[in-house]
C-alpha cells in the first residue's frame, strides 16, 4: 500500500535541520583612556643648593667692577685703585686734548682776530683794488694761497706768520702769502698791530709785490706816521 504524501508533516521533519536560533550580536565596547598633555610632575626631594663656584681673583687686567669693594682683598683693592686711576688719567688727557683742539680752531680759524680771518680780509681788499687788478687781472679770478708745499695732496697751504710783543705791550702780527691772477703773480706782506688799549688788530702795512713793478701799498702806516710829524722850524720841532 502506497504511503500518502503529506506536505505539513514533511515541513515539520525538515525544520529542525534548517532552523537556527536568531542570535542578536553584542555591541563591542571599547574602553576610553584618559589623555592629558601635562607631564607628570616628578617627585622632588628637598636638598641644599650646590655651593657657588670659587670667585676669580681680581687683577688690573680683568677687573669689571662687579665684585664689591668690601669683598676684595688688600691686593685686589690695590689693583682696582690702579685701574681706576689709569682710566681717570685717560679721561683727563682726552678732555685736555679736546679743549686744546677747540681753542686752536677758535683762535686760528673762527675768531675775528685769527690769522685766517685777516688772510681772507686782505685777499678781498686785493681783489677790489684797481692797481692790483691792473697787474694781476680780473679780481674774481685772483686766487690766494700760502707757502708752497711739497705734497700735492695738501690743499690748504701753510701761511707763514709771526706774532711779537714789543716793550710797550703792542702786539705785532706779520704774515705773508701769495696771489695769482690771469696776468701775473704777486707776494703779499701784511703787518697788523694791536695796542694794549685795543681789542682788535689794525693794519699797519698791507703791500703787494709784483715782479717788474713797484710795490703796491694798500695800507702804509709808516707814510701816515711821517705825515703826522710836525715840521722843523729853525732845526727843531715845536709841537
Amino acid at each position: 500500500m502506497a504511503a500518502i504524501y503529506r506536505p505539513t508533516e514533511a515541513i515539520q521533519l525538515l525544520r529542525p535541520a534548517t532552523w537556527r536560533p536568531h542570535v542578536i550580536p553584542r555591541k563591542r565596547t571599547t574602553a576610553r583612556i584618559a589623555f592629558s598633555t601635562s607631564r607628570p610632575t616628578p617627585t622632588t626631594h628637598s636638598s641644599s643648593p650646590p655651593p657657588p663656584p670659587p670667585r676669580r681673583q681680581v687683577t688690573v687686567a680683568n677687573d669689571t667692577g662687579t665684585v664689591r669693594w668690601s669683598e676684595l682683598s688688600p691686593g685686589e683693592k690695590a689693583a682696582r685703585t690702579v685701574q681706576q686711576s689709569f682710566n681717570l688719567s685717560i679721561v683727563i688727557v682726552g678732555v685736555v686734548l679736546t679743549g686744546a683742539v677747540g681753542y686752536f680752531l677758535f683762535s686760528d680759524v673762527f675768531s675775528t682776530n685769527s690769522k685766517t680771518a685777516h688772510f681772507n680780509r686782505a685777499t678781498d681788499r686785493i681783489r677790489r683794488d684797481p692797481q692790483c687788478q691792473k697787474l694781476l687781472g680780473d679780481g674774481s679770478k685772483i686766487s690766494a694761497h700760502g707757502e708752497a708745499s711739497w705734497s700735492r695732496w695738501a690743499r690748504n697751504r701753510f701761511i707763514a706768520s709771526t706774532v711779537e710783543t714789543d716793550n710797550w705791550g703792542t702786539e705785532h702780527l706779520k704774515f705773508r702769502f701769495y696771489v695769482e691772477g690771469p696776468l701775473g703773480q704777486g707776494v703779499v706782506h701784511a703787518h697788523l698791530t694791536k695796542r694794549p688799549s685795543q681789542n682788535e688788530f689794525e693794519y699797519h702795512t698791507l703791500a703787494v709785490d709784483v715782479k717788474g713793478h713797484q710795490r703796491i701799498y694798500l695800507e702804509n702806516g709808516d707814510e701816515k706816521k711821517n705825515s703826522k710829524v710836525a715840521p722843523k722850524i729853525f732845526g727843531a720841532r715845536w709841537w
